[in-house]
């Protein structure tokens, strides 16, 4: 069966060679996440090149994103690796200490005391120690531990409710922009974005940095920080899409604020015509056991019926011990959770004004093919931004995105319910047409009396906006 939500993952040394890669992708893997936080440019460089190869061989296109690191804050590193924090004991975070030991330990991001005042909460290790700030003397922090552990190396800081100055875009990221585009990476995730301005800036960097190989990639906002959430709807029209990054933004805003944030963020983005990724333990006990537990079932479930393009993995494919069972239980999961879909697409277009023609013409062909329960749609595409429109609403009616452009066909990988078909371009109605009809009998698609609805750009050949439609009986060509 055609799964409609695609999966997105994260490639590590668990599934760092060809033929579990090739393995993953045969279980349903759309894209692959490439995390600039691990490792140097070259790995990520031969990585992107072993993808590309293995996706070839599988016959199809899978999209790559190059995801940045941002600006980690951390806790330096201890003489003796870590430390227990007794709950009730003091701690001092000193930016200007070289090694920790029990009584206070070092900073990466130098200017961390500059943010900070008495009372503020502070979140190690993804909330698991909490320190309360008593005072701030030069480069020192002192604090008290209001709950305590484990604290190792190495390990984040955030603060409750956000609101730390460090800058989205680091120098490393910048660099790491130049690295993904050397080998025109198709998605740019850009952490812990603010604001608009972070995500024009990134875009920016990443078109310059593309300019040599005639490469723009769609840029994806991750939402971890608690001062993205009132600005949500600027980040998401300076982007392509986002991604619903729980584990920092739960750490910032609290674990249960985090669902309703969840189905929130998916329905602007889809409101908005960009995409929307689901991430963060979504089966985090894939990472040492065969099988997910039942909430974790629920989760990957529920994010699907929010309407999510995309749920991810991180550690469970990239250094767990089940990469390629990971991938089968997702794709086996959505595929349960959209036979329960609802499609509504008359109060979708309820009082809906449409102002452009291509737009116009990709919800027409949603429309018609809803009611005339046709076998297929057709986006004969160049950009793909039809087959993204057409795919911003529920339909039980898979979209096939055809297009000459190897770009596209990348790009549209992580489209909800649109697959990719390679039609070679040309100024021939008919042939194209009659290519068309072709490429869907190949794929099992159709038989000969089915209809399907297409569009496409007239003339034909030319990069532009569509403005055709056609009810098309297969066989008639």
């Amino acid at each position: 069966m055609r799964r409609a939500t695609k999966i997105v993952s994260t490639i590590g040394p668990a599934s760092n060679n060809k033929e579990i890669l090739t393995r993953m992708f045969i279980a349903g893997v759309n894209v692959v996440r490439l995390n600039f936080s691990h490792g140097k440019a070259q790995d990520h460089i031969d990585r992107a090149k072993m993808v590309r190869e293995a996706a070839a061989a599988c016959g199809r296109e899978v999209a790559i994103m190059a995801d940045m690191q941002g600006p980690k804050i951390r806790v330096g590193k201890f003489e003796n690796g870590k430390i227990e924090l007794e709950t009730g004991a003091t701690f001092i975070l000193d930016a200007a200490c070289e090694m920790g030991n029990q009584e206070r330990v070092g900073l990466d991001y130098k200017e961390l005391p500059n943010d900070l005042k008495p009372a503020d909460v502070l979140l190690l290790n993804d909330g698991l120690i909490v320190l309360v700030v008593e005072k701030v003397l030069g480069t020192a922090i002192y604090t008290k531990v209001k709950i305590g552990g484990e604290l190792s190396n190495n390990k984040g800081i955030n603060r409750q409710g956000g609101g730390l100055t460090a800058p989205a875009l680091t120098a490393k990221d910048m660099e790491d922009i130049k690295t993904a585009m050397s080998f025109q990476a198709d998605y740019i995730a850009i952490s812990f974005p603010k604001n608009a301005t972070d995500m024009i800036m990134a875009r920016q960097l990443a078109n310059i940095a593309g300019e040599p190989y005639k490469h723009r990639p769609q840029m994806i906002a991750k939402i971890e920080r608690a001062e993205a959430i009132p600005v949500l709807q600027e980040i998401l029209d300076a982007s392509d899409g986002l991604m619903v990054a729980r584990g920092d933004l739960a750490v910032e805003v609290g674990n249960a604020a985090v669902p309703a944030l969840q189905k929130r963020m998916i329905k602007m983005a889809r409101a908005s015509n960009k995409l929307a990724i689901t991430a963060t333990q979504m089966m985090e006990s894939m990472i040492v056991n065969a099988i997910p537990t039942r909430a974790e079932v629920s989760d990957v479930a529920n994010a699907v019926l929010d309407g999510t393009d995309a749920v991810m993995t991180s550690a469970e494919t990239a250094s767990g011990r089940y990469p390629v069972e990971t991938v089968e239980a997702m794709h086996a999961i959505c595929l349960e959770a959209e036979k329960s879909e609802s499609y509504r697409l008359e109060a979708d277009f309820l009082n809906v004004m449409f102002t452009r023609i291509d737009q116009s013409i990709a919800y027409g062909a949603l429309f018609t093919a809803h009611h005339l329960r046709v076998k297929a749609i057709v986006a004969l595409t160049e950009s793909g931004s039809t087959a993204l429109w057409m795919s911003r609403h529920n339909i039980d009616i898979p979209i096939f995105a055809m297009t000459p452009s190897v770009a596209t066909q990348r790009k549209a990988a992580l489209f909800r319910n649109v697959s990719t078909l390679e039609l070679a371009a040309s100024t021939d109605r008919e042939k194209v047409l009659k290519a068309a009809q072709d490429l869907l009998l190949a794929e099992g698609v159709v038989k000969a009396g089915d209809l399907v609805v297409v569009t496409w750009g007239e003339p034909m050949g030319q990069v532009g906006g569509t403005n055709a439609l056609k009810i098309m009986t297969i066989g008639e060509y």
